[in-house]
């Protein structure tokens, strides 16, 4: 079967638009300011806070959540009144800067929850218009690339992020919350970068958006965010590596060191999917990623050395960067004109609600039964959406891409 989201031959050598690269730049540094915080923050409940696998688990879901229940209605609210997403990502960039901050005077697992919850409001008010401004100014055959770009820029912050704390405990050993304060940092450079984002002007609707349903998106959209929501549950947080190699006994500022490792080679493989996506289709690219989800799931549950830690999770990582761009690239595609935010924002809606099942279900089985058990569970999520990808969602594409009528 023909790799239906493929635009077909390879791209040509044209630049990518400057609302891209300055778009990569402002999630650049806010990925900065975030893994500064992030990767501490199950160091943080285990050790300050004496929270175990459970807690870190209700975070990250509660917070992916949270973030997603506002994605939806920021991407249709920016479709809404012609395709302004500026005023969304403005807010959404400032509120997650101002909270992220303030984790440093958490008390208890809940506080850090509630904080975290307000970081990722900000997240969901301005992903899907961000996405939406991407899809917005990117030419056809420059989108995987375009989408890649962007992803390479955010997890080349989180190296940086995580460098700069792994610097700060080795140079002076401060307080962990002492370093997350310093996030406010490289967070007040994001809001300024982000006031030379240029966006396309702003259209007169002619005709009001269709109603909001679940109903009226097309057969291929809503398997394939069927797929997306069920390999969410593969998608654990990484700050679950951390915590894995926290209990291996890896010390704290190598686990930063790690975590920077990890987002490098994740910031390649972004990249690199993005630009193989525009000339081998989206399809090929997402089933390497998510087979290799599988694959490095089950090492990853038996590796018990600190070197094969670095190993597994290199190899992860560049498997995980693989196929970020393809997925957003696809949604792209299958989204309606003047309606890309409403697109992105069913996408990350879907993917979001999922994350706090997984995220519980993930910490759960590690606490109750063993860290093996839960990677090897992730493992199968990555396995069989592997296989509804290939045999389930990509007939219906091809329909929709053809034109020919759904059976």
């Amino acid at each position: 079967m023909a790799d239906v989201a493929a635009p077909g031959g390879k791209a040509p050598r044209q630049k990518l638009p400057r609302t891209v690269i300055v778009l990569g730049l402002v999630s650049f540094f806010n990925d900065v300011a975030s893994d500064i915080v992030i990767p501490l923050i199950p160091i943080l409940l285990a050790t300050v806070l004496a929270a175990g696998p459970v807690a870190l688990g209700l975070v990250e879901g509660v917070a992916d959540a949270v973030a997603s229940l506002l994605k939806l209605w920021a991407g249709r609210h920016s479709d809404r009144i012609g395709g302004r997403r500026m005023p969304l990502m403005l807010a959404g960039y400032t509120l997650s800067n101002i909270a992220r901050p303030l984790l440093a005077l958490a008390g208890s697992w809940v506080a850090v929850l509630v904080l975290r919850s307000v970081d990722r409001v900000g997240k969901g008010i301005r992903s899907a218009p961000r996405d939406a401004l991407v899809a917005d100014v990117t030419p056809p055959p420059l989108l995987g690339r375009a989408f890649g770009v962007h992803r390479a820029f955010d997890n080349g912050g989180a190296v940086l992020g995580g460098l700069l704390a792994a610097a700060a405990l080795a140079a002076f050993n401060p307080s962990l919350q002492t370093i997350i304060v310093l996030s406010a940092l490289p967070g007040a450079v994001c809001i300024l970068m982000l006031l030379g984002v240029r966006e396309a002007p702003a259209r007169k609707r002619d005709e009001p958006l269709p109603p909001l349903s679940w109903a009226v998106l097309s057969p291929g959209m809503r398997r394939y965010l069927a797929v997306l929501g069920l390999v969410t549950f593969a998608r654990v947080s990484d700050t679950f590596i951390v915590l894995y190699g926290h209990g291996l006994g890896v010390g704290v500022i190598e686990l930063l060191v790690l975590w920077s490792a990890l987002n490098a080679v994740k910031s390649l493989g972004a990249y690199a999917g993005g630009v193989l996506s525009d000339r081998i289709g989206r399809k090929a690219v997402m089933l390497a990623s998510w087979i290799a989800f599988a694959v490095s799931y089950y090492f990853l549950c038996t590796t018990t050395t600190h070197l094969g830690l670095w190993w597994v999770t290199a190899g992860y990582g560049i498997f995980a960067g693989l196929s970020e761009g393809a997925e957003r690239a696809l949604i792209k595609e299958l989204g309606r004109p003047g309606e890309y935010g409403t697109a992105f924002g069913w996408y990350h809606l879907i993917v979001g609600l999922s994350a706090i099942p997984a995220g519980v279900l993930f910490g759960a089985l590690w606490q109750f039964q063993s860290a093996a058990m839960a990677f090897s569970f992730a493992a199968a999520a990555a396995a069989l959406g592997a296989l509804l990808l290939r045999f389930w969602v990509a007939p219906a594409l091809h329909r929709h891409r053809t034109g020919s009528p759904a059976h």
